[in-house]
């Protein structure tokens, strides 16, 4: 039996080291991924990297249940995944710590929490930004995915292509991050947008 490791964080200004120091003394191998918890498992390249790696009677270890997933439903598929190929999941913090080889009311739990959790974030972060637009200061970052990049990309998923294929088509074109690939979260979050707006239209 292995211990095969996650590390997530949903932006690349968040810290991994905490993550790092508790999995890689203990795994023989460490996954990485900065991208948000909310997105299914095709669209996160680090954890679809992990289920192709790890095999019957290896622990897929997390720091905490939410690495895998801060969406209760992305997190319930990818437990029924892993238990379903004969992959139990390691936990090491938090609710749910402990060896988990099947689903169980603990787990649920942790990650309904979890959920919520994300959901208390999102809508304190909104409302700070409402409140410094209300004073007449606007929030919160610039946008990478200009509107030239969501129109590509939208024509890309026209085609067929998934994000993990759109994002190495698309480049970056200002600021300190010129000429880098957008993260697959912030397509997914562009395409949401221009979807949405589509529709009031």
């Amino acid at each position: 039996m292995a211990l095969v490791g996650l590390v997530r964080v949903s932006t690349d200004k968040q810290n991994v080291d905490r993550q790092h120091d508790a999995l890689d003394p203990i795994c023989i191998k460490v996954f990485e991924e900065k991208i948000s918890g909310k997105l299914a498992v095709d669209d996160r390249p680090a954890l679809s990297a992990a289920l192709e790696y790890v095999r019957e009677g290896d622990m897929l270890t997390v720091q905490e249940v939410d690495r895998l997933g801060r969406d209760t439903l992305t997190g319930l598929l990818t437990l029924a995944e892993l238990f379903e190929r004969g992959i139990a999941v390691k936990v090491l913090e938090g609710i749910g710590a402990g060896e988990h080889s099947e689903m169980n009311l603990l787990l649920e739990l942790a990650l309904v929490l979890a959920s919520e959790r994300r959901r208390d974030i999102v809508k304190k972060t909104k409302n700070g930004l409402e409140a410094a637009r209300s004073r007449g200061r606007v929030g919160g970052r610039r946008p990478v995915m200009t509107e030239a990049l969501v129109v590509q990309a939208a024509a890309l998923r026209e085609k067929g292509f998934s994000l993990k294929q759109i994002q190495p088509h698309l480049r970056i074109t200002d600021g300190k991050n010129k000429g880098k690939n957008p993260s697959v979260g912030a397509i997914s979050q562009a395409l949401r947008q221009h979807d949405e707006a589509g529709s009031r239209a």
